[in-house]
């Protein structure tokens, strides 16, 4: 691949993950933040794509605070909708394959089987329903594209539930969570490793195209999931805060869904042959590289705040004589 994979929302916990391995494994990579291009803008967009003329598209931007949305439903659409149609319009007057990011909760969450790619679409949320256009756009828009549905993101970056479940446990006793609800938690860097088996593929194959499902590998719920999380940070903290489980309907969030947010993965995998690893294992490994980083940060403060201590506390040098007044140094001149 020598044109570059183009990231649209590189600063988000899954566009930034993706610019980091594309960098190790040797693809070239743009990473873009909203700063350096707003996908709703189609002006900014094709300059953009003008410029950096790209083998490939990912649009990992999105509004993702899914209760938030049912009060701002115009910024949710934006991003979601607008956005992703803008992509399109533009990739397809270009020739470009794009990646669309989206997730379970285009389904009401009321079947009793892991979703497949061909079940009927049917949000209950104002974030599932943005979701849910924003695919239609892309399908009708851009002949060259990949929709990559997920679930349950988490990751050493941004805001997650598992960053959320780390913090809260340790500022608390006690953590409320749900059990009833159901769903394959995906880990940022198998997500990242999915996108990129996708691009390069894209790069190399028109043929391919069409709606894929890509999610952890095993099913749990919240409850268990949270569990896992407090139970592998308490091997660094120490700290193991109870954990109570409750349902759903107890849960206060403005949107509840249905109890089943399980993918169907074999699709994506017959067709691209990559599989995530189990949900437990990545939660072991993100859990250890948030702490790892966390210390990190926090040596280098306290390093930082000794050098700025010493500093401040040393004695102050007596001003230099002038060179006339100091004695004669090293070996004298012999004329």
């Amino acid at each position: 691949m020598n044109k570059p994979i183009v990231v649209f929302g590189a600063r988000g916990q899954v566009g930034r993950e993706f610019v980091t391995l594309a960098t190790v494994r040797g693809a070239p990579v743009v990473g873009l933040s909203r700063q350096d291009a707003d996908i709703s803008n189609e002006v900014t967009v094709r300059a953009t794509l003008d410029v950096h003329r790209p083998a490939v598209v990912v649009n990992a931007a999105g509004y993702t605070a899914v209760d938030r949305a049912e009060r701002e439903p115009e910024a949710a659409a934006l991003a979601n909708v607008t956005g992703p149609a803008v992509l399109a319009t533009v990739c397809a007057s270009m020739n470009v394959p794009l990646i669309q990011l989206s997730c379970e909760q285009v389904f009401d969450g009321n079947k009793k089987r892991p979703y497949v790619e061909s079940d009927k679409i049917s949000p209950v949320s104002v974030f599932g329903r943005t979701k849910a256009e924003g695919e239609a756009k892309v399908r009708e828009l851009a002949p060259r594209h990949v929709i990559l549905r997920t679930s349950w993101i988490y990751g050493p970056h941004g805001r997650n539930f598992l960053r959320n479940v780390m913090r809260l446990a340790t500022e608390r006793d006690e953590l409320r969570m749900v059990g009833d609800q159901t769903g394959c938690p995906t880990a940022t860097i198998d997500l990242a490793e999915a996108l990129l088996v996708v691009a390069r593929k894209l790069a190399s194959e028109a043929k391919v195209a069409g709606t894929f499902h890509f999610a952890g590998n095993g099913a749990t719920n919240w409850f268990k999931f949270a569990s896992e999380i407090v139970q592998r940070q308490a091997v660094f903290t120490g700290k193991t805060p109870k954990i109570t489980e409750i349902r759903l309907s107890e849960y206060p969030a403005a949107v509840k869904g249905g109890l089943n947010c399980e993918l169907d993965s074999t699709r994506f995998r017959n067709v691209f042959g990559y599989t995530a690893s189990p949900w437990n294992f990545r939660v072991a490994e993100v859990v250890a590289a948030v702490i790892t980083a966390a210390n990190r940060k926090a040596a280098q403060a306290a390093a930082a705040a000794a050098a700025a201590s010493a500093a401040a506390n040393a004695p102050a040098q007596p001003p230099a004589r002038p060179l006339a007044d100091q004695p004669p140094t090293g070996r004298p001149t012999l004329i």
